[in-house]
């Protein structure tokens, strides 16, 4: 599956997911700058990303750690949250 990621810059990478994986996962994996400090254990907001609007997602902003990559979801576009200056 492909996994669509623009940085805080600007840039897009389209990532390799397989079904199962974590957006994070890819997103780390891809080695894109997402921190994911908490490696995915859901106590931090290190992996904050906006998942585009084209998927129906009502609030649009999520940590990568809780989307899991499924068949529905090939071609999802999210994008890294910039971190604190």
């Amino acid at each position: 599956m492909i996994l669509d990621v623009s940085t805080p810059d600007g840039s897009s990478h389209a990532l390799e997911a397989l079904e199962g994986w974590r957006v994070m996962e890819a997103i780390r994996d891809g080695g894109l700058p997402i921190i994911a400090e908490c490696g995915g254990a859901c106590s931090r907001a290190t992996r904050h990303v906006y998942v585009d609007e084209a998927f129906d997602v009502r609030d649009s902003s999520r940590l990568s750690c809780q989307i899991l990559m499924r068949d529905d979801l090939d071609g999802l576009h999210v994008t890294i949250a910039a971190g604190p200056k």
